[in-house]
């Protein structure tokens, strides 16, 4: 009887894998996130032209986003600097009402008893209208770039302190009893367990917060009309309309609406940094 085969003693061959076949570039979440907005963006710009040039709109009702486009460039020395005043405006008072949110959020967290007090004057600082407070901000403070921030500040405060204050206030109940349990101290507690449930409550606050600093400030320099060289993007809109200008009216509203992306893009990006490694808002692939 002959005896079994044998297999060899040599090494065995490693079995083959197939490498899984890479998505197009198109269908790639990372391109896709800038790719869909574009186009619609592109595809909304070619309509706007094609409708402007077709029903032969006059430029003084609605230009068309070729004569935007022109006037940005030719009028830039003018938009320019204007675009650097209000975002220097926005900057400041975004981070005074950072900084004012979260160390009002602290002292909420503190006790119940004065949340309970303070919290509804926060929202009545919120519901007012800027523009019926904003001249009486303008009257009181004599320099008009140190008021135009308080009116701005006032606007993108509250996201801050009720995003803070919520995400305080959401700890795991039982990491709660644990630190309890161990004796830890009010600071231990903020420091270590709070401060960290809170982060994602806080970058979006920041989130809201940056594009109302914005508005914030747009109304300000509206109600202040400052002009010369302090003159903001709103005083540019007041010039503008004033003159019949809608070309150089309606490029100054872009150059507000790409800060306003532009904030809200950064933000994002901060949160991705702070986040990305650890937290689920930011590591979920769905």
């Amino acid at each position: 009887m002959p005896p079994p085969p044998t297999e060899s003693r040599g090494a065995s061959p490693k079995p083959h894998t197939t490498q899984p076949a890479a998505k197009p570039l198109l269908f790639r979440p990372q391109v896709q996130r800038i790719a869909y907005p574009v186009l619609v963006g592109v595809v909304l710009l070619v309509l706007w032209q094609g409708l402007v040039t077709g029903l032969e709109l006059p430029p003084y009702l609605v230009p068309s986003p070729l004569l935007m486009m022109q006037t940005l460039v030719t009028d830039w020395a003018t938009l320019g600097g204007s675009l650097l005043v209000t975002v220097k405006i926005t900057l400041l008072a975004f981070v005074a009402a950072t900084v004012a949110g979260v160390l009002i959020s602290f002292l909420f967290v503190q006790s119940k008893a004065i949340e309970t007090a303070l919290f509804p004057y926060a929202v009545l600082l919120q519901v007012t209208p800027i523009v019926a407070v904003a001249p009486l901000i303008i009257i009181w403070v004599r320099d008009p770039t140190l008021s135009m921030v308080i009116c701005a500040s006032l606007v993108a405060l509250f996201p801050i302190i009720s995003n803070t204050t919520l995400g305080l206030r959401s700890v795991d109940p039982d990491l709660q009893s644990y630190f309890q349990l161990n004796r830890a101290t009010r600071l231990q507690t903020l420091m270590r367990l709070r401060i960290p449930s809170a982060l994602p409550y806080f970058f979006g606050g920041l989130r809201i917060s940056s594009g109302l600093a914005l508005i914030g400030a747009v109304v300000a320099e509206f109600v202040a009309g400052t002009g010369g060289t302090g003159a903001g993007l709103a005083y540019q809109i007041l010039q503008a309309g004033f003159q019949l200008n809608i070309p150089r009216m309606f490029a100054a509203l872009l150059l507000i609406s790409l800060t306003g992306v532009a904030l809200f893009v950064a933000m994002a990006w901060l949160s991705k940094k702070a986040l990305g490694g650890w937290h689920a808002s930011e590591t979920s692939h769905d």
